[in-house]
């Protein structure tokens, strides 16, 4: 059994990734926080192509949460390991930086950022015991150029895009790869209320892009197709910015 852990898998790109991973033959860990029907649907669509999962309630940001999470899986999971990690979870708060409220800054930096270590830390030790992890840190085209309106989140996205750099110099000698996904204007429910029609007319290829579309590029990075490819950001924008 080949097991995939995706955070916040509940919606959005989060799950379809988490639907072609289970397409890819992965049993599916569908971290959510607050929306248990939102990841019980993401539970019912990872059935329905055939694969299996379960659930995992805890908040990224919490470590104690994140750490009773992992021990009771391990518990009930004796001898194996979760090879593939998607850090999905992640939450927009625009505002200009003048008029941003501080909690609103440090809620996006944590869940992104100190997200990242409270998930990514504890699984990396059977990755490299394995010899074989790998890791998918989902970024944004707003980590790599910003955008006005998003300090908080530029800020996180960056961060996680400078923390994948560094921790696959790390242990890509060990066969586990980390990689970020950047994507732009992704039709989800966190670009619900945007122009989209408008938005459209500067990106090049005219539209915005699915999550969908997104996922074939996280299950290609998970694949042993990809193993020569690690400390890389691939943008998926349709030619918004490259």
């Amino acid at each position: 059994m080949k097991y995939a852990l995706v955070t916040g898998a509940s919606k959005g790109i989060g799950r379809a990734v988490a639907i072609q991973l289970a397409r890819d033959g992965y049993y599916i860990i569908i971290n959510y926080n607050s929306s248990k029907v939102g990841a019980t649907k993401t539970l019912d669509e990872v059935q329905q192509v055939g694969s299996a999962g379960e659930l995992m309630k805890f908040d990224v940001t919490d470590a104690g949460e994140v750490k009773v999470a992992f021990d009771g899986w391990a518990q009930n999971h004796a001898g194996e390991y979760i090879e593939v990690l998607v850090n999905n979870a992640g939450i927009r708060k625009d505002n200009l930086m003048m008029w941003m409220p501080e909690e609103d800054w440090h809620e996006v930096l944590n869940i992104s950022l100190q997200g990242f270590f409270n998930v990514t830390q504890p699984l990396l030790k059977n990755m490299l015991a394995k010899k074989f992890g790998r890791i998918v840190n989902i970024a944004s085209l707003s980590g790599i150029k910003g955008l006005p309106g998003q300090v908080n989140y530029a800020a996180a996205k960056g961060g996680l895009i400078a923390a994948t750099k560094a921790l696959a110099l790390e242990i890509a000698r060990k066969n586990v790869t980390v990689n970020a996904v950047a994507p732009g204007f992704i039709s989800t429910d966190m670009t619900q209320g945007l122009d989209e029609k408008e938005l459209s007319k500067n990106i090049p290829a005219g539209r915005f892009g699915t999550a969908d579309e997104v996922a074939s590029l996280v299950s290609f990075l998970v694949s042993k197709q990809a193993s020569y490819i690690t400390g890389e950001v691939i943008s998926i924008n349709g030619g918004l910015y490259t």
